[in-house]
């Protein structure tokens, strides 16, 4: 026998499955919002107390308002004509998964980067947890790496960067 197993799945072992349609419904209606650029109206979607968890370059924002002053409204400054495109969704009770793009226009600073004018697109991952109607938690990945060399900066200085484009 091999050794002791970490435990899997903790986070959804007690998974509603009987709230998948909710679950897809609250999702769906997030991502029209933000395609509307709506960003003071995201609590019909985001419980007040939501944890936002990203990679680094997004970090973890607790709560919706710092969401929304420390990601949303930024974010939206600086890259403007903005739309999201899930490509593929998954859901499966009160989780449920995208990934996906933004394309958008860079047109404020980014990550001290001052605006070039370019379109971009920005590669994502999401995970979505749904309580009563409300996303109270969400995983976040945002390909930042390749959002930079678009914008002409290489964050590897050269050093073992392959565009899967290439």
């Amino acid at each position: 026998m091999k050794g002791s197993r970490p435990e899997q799945a903790a986070l959804t072992k007690d998974n509603d499955l009987s709230k998948t349609e909710e679950t897809r419904s609250v999702v769906s209606s997030m991502v029209d919002g933000l395609n509307d650029h709506e960003i003071d109206g995201m609590g019909a979607f985001f419980a007040q107390t939501f944890r936002w968890m990203g990679n680094a370059g997004c970090g973890t924002k607790n709560g919706l308002k710092e969401f929304q002053d420390n990601w949303q409204r930024p974010f939206q400054a600086a890259f403007s004509d903005k739309v999201c495109i899930d490509e593929a969704r998954l859901a499966e009770g009160e989780w449920m998964a995208a990934f996906g793009r933004q394309e958008a226009t860079h047109s404020g600073e980014f990550m001290g980067i001052e605006p070039t004018g370019k379109r971009v697109e920005i590669r994502y991952m999401d995970f979505w947890k749904v309580v009563d109607g409300k996303i109270v938690d969400n995983y976040v990945m945002v390909d930042f790496p390749h959002v930079m060399q678009q914008l002409g900066v290489d964050p590897f200085n050269g050093h073992g960067w392959e565009s899967r484009d290439s």
